[in-house]
């Protein structure tokens, strides 16, 4: 799971609120997310594998979307292997964690396995939530035709920039001016918690609005295609928008119960006795939606796979398996270069006297393509009702 109650749980003079939900069945939860984790990041990898019968996915190589939603997977199961790795050593070690107390004091190893391991698990998931605001202002500037190649760098910049300075400003705020007084105040944990939820925020809010404009844009672009507006087009732009909404439909499940169990945490810190028998349904709120925290964030790597491509199957195609008859590759290659099919099952050579004309197609079908990838029933109605698109 990812939660700033991560960094807190190395400072050894923790809060009540904290101390609730970190003495709650420690082994069941460690479990809980160890399983969850696990799962999350086999099925990722099995998603992303290429299986047999589909050919490798191609996107329009002006587009920077393709490298964005790789890198949001890549996040999360870099992200996933850290709360595996830390789970481990809590559920496998308990006597080398329990030197993090006010009695023993604060050994070094201990508090540098759990501030480490607490900044990985939460830069990578601060950097998921980048690239995700990412991928939503990269497929309107793609629609807009004011995205390229060029702007992958900056993405790059401000996704890891942002994160990292974000995370490293958190730590140090927090544990200010040392490991062993980072709970004595508010004043400690407010900005940690602020800089945290700073990109899950933005996500939620800016990333609804960019993919609303982007579906509108969508819109007038396929009427701009042919000067009207057919089925095929009304559907296409459907599924581009279903698309969106999964994605954020995940998103808001896996992490509505982080925003819920803060906001009860805080309530509960804010009292003067929070083990009172009055905040009894709040105490139970906030542990059912920890435990739910420790399923549903790691989680959210595979999910996204889902979101994005769709499940892809199980048969792996392995490298060494495939059997390709050169000559048939070849005349296949050649037939693919110099023809476009047209909807009547006719063809064109390729260097037609009107080649010049489907430019702008062409780069119509680019976009549309970017924004339906992973989407099998899109590519395949946008390559029947598209000449261009044959000349992939």
């Amino acid at each position: 799971m990812a939660s700033p109650r991560l960094e807190t749980f190395c400072c050894p003079n923790r809060d009540a609120a904290t101390r609730l939900v970190l003495t709650f069945q420690p082994e069941v939860f460690c479990g809980v997310c160890i399983g969850s984790a696990s799962a999350s990041l086999l099925l990722s990898i099995l998603q992303l594998l290429p299986k047999k019968g589909q050919g490798p996915r191609k996107m329009p190589k002006a587009s920077s979307s393709t490298t964005i939603l790789l890198l949001i997977s890549a996040c999360d199961m870099l992200g996933c292997l850290g709360i595996i790795f830390r789970s481990t050593v809590w559920l496998g070690f308990p006597g080398f964690v329990a030197n993090i107390s006010v009695v023993n004091g604060t050994d070094v190893w201990p508090a540098a396995f759990c501030v480490g391991s607490a900044m990985w698990i939460q830069l990578l998931y601060s950097a998921g939530f980048w690239w995700l605001f990412c991928y939503a202002v990269d497929s309107y500037l793609v629609v807009r035709r004011s995205a390229g190649l060029s702007t992958i760098v900056l993405y790059h910049m401000m996704t890891w920039g942002l994160a990292i300075l974000l995370c490293v400003e958190g730590i140090a705020m927090l544990y200010y001016p040392s490991v062993s007084s980072c709970e004595n105040g508010l004043e400690h944990a407010i900005p940690h918690y602020v800089t945290t939820y700073v990109p899950l925020v933005l996500v939620l809010l800016a990333n609804p609005i960019l993919f609303s404009r982007t579906v509108t844009a969508v819109a007038s672009l396929l009427k701009g295609r042919q000067g009207i507006y057919t089925e095929n087009e009304r559907r296409l732009g459907t599924e581009i928008k279903v698309r969106f909404f999964k994605i954020m439909l995940v998103f808001v499940i896996c992490w509505s119960s982080n925003i819920i169990n803060e906001s009860l945490l805080f309530y509960l810190e804010m009292q003067p006795d929070i083990n009172g028998s009055p905040l009894k349904s709040v105490r139970n709120a906030a542990l059912i939606t920890w435990i739910i925290m420790g399923v549903l964030n790691p989680m959210q790597g595979f999910l996204f796979t889902l979101a994005f491509y769709g499940w892809t199957g199980w048969k792996v195609d392995l490298p060494w398996r495939k059997s390709e008859i050169p000559w048939e590759s070849l005349s296949t290659s050649n037939a693919a270069e110099n023809a476009y099919a047209l909807p009547g099952g006719n063809s064109v050579n390729f260097h037609d006297s009107k080649k010049a004309a489907v430019a702008p197609n062409h780069q119509t079908d680019e976009t549309l393509s970017m924004l339906s990838e992973g989407n099998l029933a899109s590519d395949e109605r946008l390559t029947r009702n598209s000449p261009v698109y044959q000349g992939w």
